[in-house]
């Protein structure tokens, strides 16, 4: 296919059931070379767009194609728990290193690549349940589709992350949920007493491709490259039913490349936020001016399409920050969720990213702290999970393995929550999970509860064993305190020498 091109004869062009075997290529790299080669390229990328944050990117699509990274493209592919799950080619990953190899695969999506012949195939939906009870739509793409898109992420992650802003938390390397709920906790501590919470209504389906390709121009100058992030968004939906559906808008959610993207096009939103932060905000004697003249502070923080907008001053600033936030999100083609926004004050409390952010009276005292605890709807989500594991349908199961799974799952649940004041709440989960246990043996053996101490808990003690195998739930996780790490946090690709962002 040429540059931009599409049509539904090429769709096969590059799908792992049909890729042929090209026995004159070259021996590629082993994944320890090929890693330090990707990692050289990307402390290049990322110096030389810290250095000038004006330089447009020319020659990336060899890099794209390069051997090192199309095999660290394959390795982060086959290792995510995404891999036994098939697009519409229902080619797994074991399926195609089993039938071709892994190295004949990567030969052939190389050459397809160089010969810029490479077209995308419309991604799989399929349709998961959300909390609210309505239904999320996920775009399965095929394996050789993801590979090209973890190569791309590969090359163009490290030029823009030097131009990603601090306020910005998800699918970010060296950033997690707890640097965002720590930021809030942070300056809800500090008089910023109004939350603009907000929600971007269906995000990933609704990013205009005009301006996030736009967007993109402004680093990347290669025509090659931006032809393929753009047959990517066009690639189309295979929806349920078995029609497919063009792409006009959005990045489908389930791709590799989509988090990337996603933030690129709301980059716009935090660098109009730091903008006005490091113009107006930046000093505390600039934040007490504005105090003093009845005007707010305000601070962005923002995970994926969920953020908030933390306010010193009254209810009307942060309204008046809702209507500026719709009014910056337009050019994007996105726009609040209605149902998700609102404005609330800190003693009101909100959820965020599964925790519940309140401030509230310190018992035996007078002075008032920020709490941060697991909230009531994710509570909620782990109880469901010990109650489908203990119904009477799994009563097959060995006791063993059943304790063992829900041990795993309630230290999973409990490490994330870890960092808030969440020894109570374990403590909560841990005492429904011993009753779901202990009547799902109850009913498994037919036995009383004097039978039940003597055979399934250490001895003395009501404490649930197997084998003398102590039940570890999620209390047995230590709750700690999660250290702020400031607005600037380095990238992977920072020199000591280069201030982190």
């Amino acid at each position: 296919m040429g540059k931009g091109g599409s049509g539904k004869e090429q769709y096969v062009t590059v799908t792992s059931e049909v890729a042929p075997v090209n026995t004159s290529a070259a021996v590629w790299p082993s994944e320890e070379l090929a890693y330090g080669a990707v990692r050289k390229i990307q402390d290049k990328l990322h110096c030389w767009a810290v250095e000038n944050p004006d330089r447009c990117f020319d020659d990336l699509y060899n890099w794209v194609h390069d051997p090192s990274v199309l095999t660290i493209a394959w390795k982060r592919v086959a290792g995510n728990k995404g891999s036994r799950t098939a697009g519409i080619d229902r080619a797994t990953v074991s399926a195609i290193a089993s039938q071709h190899g892994v190295q004949e695969f990567l030969h052939q999506v190389r050459a397809t690549l160089k010969a810029r012949t490479f077209t995308p195939v419309p991604v799989r939906q399929v349709m998961i349940p959300k909390a609210s009870g309505k239904l999320r739509s996920l775009g399965i793409p095929t394996v050789t589709d993801r590979v090209v898109q973890a190569a791309l992420k590969l090359v163009l992650e490290p030029v823009f992350e030097a131009d990603f802003q601090s306020c910005s938390y998800g699918f970010r390397p060296n950033r997690r949920a707890q640097d965002a709920i720590a930021e809030i906790h942070h300056f809800t501590s500090k008089s910023y007493e109004w939350v603009l919470e907000a929600d971007i209504e269906a995000c990933f389906d609704n990013i205009d491709h005009t301006a996030l390709m736009d967007r993109l121009r402004r680093r990347i100058g290669d025509k090659h490259v931006l032809t393929l992030v753009k047959s990517f968004l066009k690639a189309g939906v295979l929806t349920t039913v078995g029609s497919v559906e063009g792409t006009i808008t959005g990045t489908p959610q389930g791709g590799i490349l989509s988090p990337l993207l996603a933030n690129i096009a709301l980059s716009t939103l935090d660098d109009d936020f730091i903008t006005a932060w490091d113009q107006q905000m930046a000093t505390e004697g600039q934040r007490q001016r504005r105090k003093r003249l009845g005007q707010a502070n305000f601070r962005l923080v923002r995970y994926a399409d969920d953020f908030v907008v933390l306010v010193t001053g009254r209810r009307e600033h942060a309204e008046q920050l809702r209507a500026h936030v719709a009014t910056v999100l337009v050019p994007m083609g996105l726009r609040l969720s209605p149902e998700k926004t609102s404005v609330v004050h800190i003693d009101e409390g909100f959820d965020f990213l599964g925790f519940t952010i309140r401030r509230m009276v310190k018992r035996g005292s007078r002075k008032r702290f920020v709490y941060t605890r697991p909230s009531a709807k994710a509570v909620a989500s782990i109880k469901d999970r010990v109650r489908t594991a203990t119904y009477r349908a799994t009563l097959h199961h060995d006791p063993g393995y059943l304790m063992g799974y829900l041990g795993r799952v309630l230290r999973g649940w409990a490490n994330y929550f870890r960092h808030g004041v969440s020894k109570a709440v374990f403590n909560a989960v841990d005492s429904y999970a011993w009753e779901r246990i202990a009547n799902w043996l109850r009913k498994k053996h037919r036995i009383g509860w004097p039978e039940l101490r003597r055979r399934f808990c250490l001895p003395g003690t009501w404490r649930l064993a197997h084998d003398g195998e102590r039940f570890r739930g999620a209390a047995t996780v230590t709750v700690t305190r999660y250290r702020y790490r400031g607005y600037r946090i380095p990238t992977p690709w920072t020199p000591s020498t280069v201030p982190a962002r």
